[in-house]
């Protein structure tokens, strides 16, 4: 035998330990949770070579790493304006209530976004109102439309957004439109192409469902923005396809909220918008144009909350734990997917023990449904300590909103999920304005009165079978 021969395992045994050792380290630096370092340093060194190529494969975030290169490519864009000294609200000494600081400083940290005052913001239901009131935006839009969203589907709700912006286009009003990758493959044909051939501006983010663009097939545009003129803003959860529309006689009829917004917060709305833009196509848009300065409108005290697998990363998240943690009598959520890590499993028992009231609605037959098993997987661990879980009858609710107390309010196109809290670019809201929180109760309420409540007895008779099932789905939630 030669040496080669009899010193390649020897060789190879190197060169695995040493793989091995590279891997380890890797993992050490990078993992946040030592759940998970435990677990694939074990692999790693029980399985050489395989559990490292395992790492290499599943245990990398590239979602947020790709993130953000998304981040640094975008270079300068528009961020929101401050009025000039002659409009400017004279701000009361404490902006927020008194019990409601210690939130509004967390997520001033959080998101570095300024809370701006001088707001009004209307809530929107269903397509029925939602839809109306972007129209007469844009076909009233003089200078500027801006608008993105997840799914833009051809039907006959897309062709009327097709037609009033392709006027706006005729009438010299600049439009950009931001149509997520994915979610333009919903149907056909295709919106991109339709607004393209008609004039519109139009750019795709990211890949589609295409072979090789499968690796970032997570890092979705879930944000649903529209901006006419700088200076009126829509944003919530919904899509533009004529199932939000409940006056039509659709397949799935799908009930949500949209939010229409006047006053400084808007400029945060147009600067996660020209971000993106930026990102997709290169245009860096002018701030002077896009973002003008912003006249008062109301009395809501506001702020956009920008999530991301970028330096925005887990925003969101925190934002909602900051909301749970000052909370002191209620927190209503009503969300279409609930899939909540052990942070916000742990976030909402603590908000239990401590007395206050908690409220989920939830729709009774979820729209995929291998979420709605992964959910009813979670439920009994947030049941245990007095939660109340309410199913929400069809028409499926695609609502997205969170209350706390009297006075806090977050809505916008995040669900409680792991999908929206860790891979998708999102855009919330926050807002502090009694009056808003007090009609958005109502909403809840009357959403409340319509639904069943879940008991625990009601999980715990289900079918060992159907127990197995949604243990089975509960294991994909982070991919769901």
């Amino acid at each position: 035998m030669t040496t080669l021969q009899t010193a390649w395992p020897y060789i190879a045994g190197t060169l695995a330990f040493l793989l091995s050792l590279i891997v380890s380290a890797h993992i050490l630096l990078r993992k946040r949770e030592v759940r998970a370092a435990i677990g694939w340093i074990g692999l790693v060194w029980l399985a050489p070579v395989v559990g490292s190529v395992l790492y290499f494969v599943f245990g990398i975030n590239r979602i947020k790493r790709r993130g953000s290169e998304i981040h640094a490519s975008m270079g300068q864009i528009p961020v929101p304006r401050r009025l000039p000294p002659d409009l400017a609200p004279p701000m009361p000494a404490a902006p927020v209530e008194q019990a409601l600081q210690p939130l509004a400083k967390s997520v001033d940290r959080v998101t570095r976004n300024e809370l701006m005052a001088g707001n009004r913001i209307d809530p929107l239901r269903n397509g029925d109102e939602a839809y109306p009131a972007m129209l007469a935006a844009i076909r009233g839009a003089r200078t500027s439309v801006a608008l993105a969203t997840y799914i833009f589907d051809m039907d006959r709700a897309g062709t009327e957004f097709v037609e009033a912006l392709s006027a706006a286009v005729r009438r010299g009003v600049e439009v950009r439109v931001l149509i997520d990758g994915v979610g333009a493959a919903y149907s056909k044909p295709r919106a991109p192409a339709i607004l393209r051939d008609r004039g519109v501006r139009v750019a795709q983010f990211g890949g589609g469902m295409v072979p090789w663009r499968m690796p970032y097939v997570n890092l979705r545009n879930h944000r649903k923005i529209l901006v006419a003129d700088g200076s009126v803003g829509f944003t919530g959860g919904m899509n533009i396809r004529e199932s939000s529309y409940l006056k039509l006689d659709t397949a799935y009829p799908t009930r949500d909220l949209q939010f229409r917004l006047e006053g400084p917060v808007v400029g945060h709305l147009v600067n996660t918008f020209a971000q993106d833009w930026a990102h997709t196509t290169g245009e860096h848009l002018d701030e002077d144009f896009w973002c003008p300065p912003a006249a008062l409108a109301g009395s809501s005290i506001a702020r956009g909350v920008s999530d991301g697998p970028d330096d925005d990363f887990e925003k969101l998240a925190w934002t909602i734990q900051a909301g749970l943690r000052a909370a002191n009598r209620h927190v209503r959520i009503v969300t279409p997917y609930f899939l909540p890590d052990q942070a916000l499993l742990t976030a909402l028992t603590l908000v239990t023990l401590a007395g206050v009231r908690l409220d989920i609605v939830l729709p009774e037959v979820s729209n995929l449904r291998i979420v709605g098993w992964a959910m009813r997987a979670q439920l009994a661990q947030v049941m245990e300590y007095g939660a109340r879980i309410w199913l929400s009858p069809p028409p499926f609710d695609h609502t997205k909103l969170m209350l706390v107390d009297d006075g806090w309010a977050l809505f916008g196109s995040g669900n409680w999920d792991p999908r929206s809290l860790r891979l998708n670019f999102e855009f919330n809201v926050e807002c502090y304005d009694a009056s808003l929180v007090s009609a958005l109760d109502d909403l809840v309420t009357e959403k409340i009165q319509d639904s069943r409540p879940l008991s625990r007895d009601e999980l715990d008779r289900r079918s060992l079978p159907a127990k197995l099932r949604d243990g089975t789905a509960w294991l994909f939630s982070p991919y769901l």
